[in-house]
């Protein structure tokens, strides 16, 4: 049997998904810019892909960019906001984000601009007053996750977009892990953009969302054709624009079953740790609004979260030790010890996240799986 729980490093597209993808890549395969009737066909189609989705979320279809990926629609974003504003020249965002976010600040630090990162707690939740504190008369942008990738810390956006729009700076938001797991409406959260990736929603890899709201201007992170109404050059992916249009319809569809079915799951994992005496950290809120369904980041004392993975991988079980996009890095997690995890706890730090497709067999199987291994390695 096999249990796999690394949902937020990607997941398995639905079904229903495959079935509305496949007219496009075996029948309805015309270029949307070409002026016959095959390419005409597929540009009504994305045009009213664009406004269903926009309806889903809340906004308006004029404010809905189609990228390759989370980390495009990231990038987008904040270098597009950068180049097209030069007046101001400080950024904010969080120690705690996703590598895309911070690996694009820190570049865009590289070129003269002052980055600046507000306190977070023991949690992972965003110190609003340090924020107030830290936006100026010269700040750009504030970028911070929505929901964390890693520990699973849902923030509390409508402090922090009131905060952002009373100090008149720009605010993006990372919802890459939040969209279909969070309940979410752009327009109650007052964000002027917002990055979306598909696969973390049982879409395929290879297709995102940027929401950049009406009558902001940023400037094009690729150039040469007219697509995106001029903004993002490039052939547009149909066959995966069906893909996430039908995938965000199903999972906001699902929403409600979906948050408390993973949360009791949860739940389970953590009773049987207990009952079995196991020595582990939550990191992050406990289980419930404010945490991601089916995110457990955990710690054991004095063991090897890499040790851990491996013994369970031969099991069948499959669990990461932090954001995929990081695995070949030997450290703990950059989130993890933001946090403060203790010494002792900290290297053995793992991620189990649930998913749609969970069972109740699968997730009993790889709990008995994991504590065993967590009793057989402490005897070790």
């Amino acid at each position: 049997m096999e249990a796999y729980f690394d949902n937020a490093s990607t997941s398995f597209i639905k079904p229903e998904v495959f079935e509305a993808m496949k007219p496009f890549f075996l029948e309805e395969f015309g270029n949307p810019s070409s002026l016959h009737k095959l390419g005409i066909k597929n540009r009504k189609f994305i045009n009213s892909s664009r406004k269903k989705i926009a309806e889903l979320l809340g906004c308006n279809h004029t404010e809905i960019y189609f990228t390759s990926c989370g980390t495009e629609s990231i990038n987008w974003a904040l270098k597009g906001m950068a180049l097209k504003n030069r007046t101001k020249s400080e950024i904010i965002t969080t120690k705690i984000e996703h590598h895309a976010t911070l690996e694009t600040c820190t570049y865009l630090a590289s070129r003269g601009y002052t980055l600046q990162y507000v306190d977070t707690d023991s949690n992972g939740f965003v110190d609003v007053d340090h924020l107030e504190s830290l936006i100026t008369e010269n700040t750009l942008f504030v970028s911070i996750i929505m929901a964390n990738n890693e520990i699973g810390t849902i923030q509390n956006f409508n402090e922090i977009s009131e905060v952002c729009n009373r100090k008149s700076t720009y605010l993006h938001i990372d919802a890459v892990q939040a969209v279909c797991h969070t309940e979410l409406n752009i327009q109650q959260l007052e964000v002027d953009f917002l990055s979306i990736s598909g696969h973390k929603f049982n879409a395929p890899k290879g297709i995102g969302i940027l929401y950049i709201k009406d009558g902001i201007e940023i400037d094009n992170l690729l150039h040469g054709g007219k697509q995106e109404h001029d903004k993002r050059a490039g052939t547009e992916n149909v066959a995966f624009i069906a893909g996430i249009t039908k995938a965000l319809e199903l999972g906001l569809s699902e929403f409600k079953e979906y948050k408390d079915r993973l949360n009791s799951y949860s739940m389970y994992i953590l009773s049987e740790l207990d009952k079995n005496n196991i020595d582990y950290i939550l990191n992050g809120p406990e289980v419930g609004d404010n945490r991601l369904p089916g995110n457990l980041n955990l710690s054991f004392r004095d063991l090897d979260g890499d040790t851990i993975t491996f013994y369970l991988n031969k099991q069948n079980v499959f669990v990461s030790t932090g954001s995929a996009c990081d695995s070949t890095s030997i450290e703990p997690s950059h989130v993890v010890s933001s946090i403060g995890v203790p010494k002792e706890y900290i290297n053995a730090t793992i991620r189990i996240s649930l998913g749609y497709q969970t069972t109740k067999e699968e997730l009993e199987y790889g709990t008995n799986v994991l504590i065993d291994t967590l009793k057989q390695l402490k005897d070790e």
